[in-house]
């Protein structure tokens, strides 16, 4: 069985030149990583280009009063938008990522990235167009952050987290840091859900019991 390459993954990829996209074979590397695994942090420099392959990545910030937030994450067939800027500036990350799963990424040395970048326009177009989407949902999740009710984005969370289920497994911890506000808002707004009748709660599962409650409270704005 001949295995199909990491770059028909990325279709901005499969659609370069054939130079280029041997290139970008013969000097990648396949990385194997488990669950849990720190990627990059703060302070530290980017060395590779990551290309993830499978599982997913989440990408937080943590503040220096130690509230953390979910920036972004980081699925098969994405790149890092993170990365690429920190590449692209030779500057330090400012944030972390953090594997969700066990994942598969492929590794781009800075060295071919750069060399790509400055001689290949087809390339440069490809990390930008990524770039620039992901730039955009950043602004979208500022926006909400700074300027939507805490209780819609709530329901929003937990709509997006129960899907087709009638149960969650998550903490207040854990859905703080996906909203970027403090565990003891989520906790009063978890409780106010429950007095509603909407949620039920026990350690470390919340059990939707009014979907159409949620759904409706979540497609509010303001």
């Amino acid at each position: 069985m001949i295995e199909t390459p990491w770059i028909d993954q990325f279709p901005g990829l499969s659609r370069l030149e054939a130079p280029i996209k041997a290139t970008l074979m013969e000097r990648s590397a396949i990385m194997d990583l488990p669950r849990g695994t720190v990627l990059f942090g703060p302070g530290k420099s980017p060395e590779n280009m990551l290309f993830l392959l499978d599982g997913s990545v989440r990408v937080q910030q943590t503040s220096e009063s130690g509230r953390e937030i979910v920036l972004y994450r980081i699925h098969a067939g994405e790149s890092c938008v993170l990365t690429t800027a920190c590449l692209l500036a030779y500057d330090d990350y400012s944030a972390e990522g953090i594997a969700e799963t066990d994942i598969r990424a492929a590794a781009i040395p800075r060295s071919v990235f750069d060399d790509l970048v400055a001689g290949s326009a087809p390339f440069r177009n490809f990390v930008f167009e990524a770039f620039s989407k992901r730039i955009t949902d950043l602004f979208l999740m500022i926006d909400e952050v700074a300027f939507q009710r805490i209780d819609v984005r709530l329901a929003q969370k937990l709509r997006e987290l129960v899907g087709e289920a009638e149960t969650i497994k998550t903490t207040h911890q854990q859905l703080s840091v996906e909203l970027g506000t403090a565990r003891e808002v989520i906790s009063r707004q978890l409780q106010e859900f429950q007095r509603r009748g909407w949620i039920m709660q026990s350690r470390g599962v919340i059990t939707v019991k009014d979907g159409a409650a949620l759904s409706k409270l979540a497609q509010e704005r303001g």
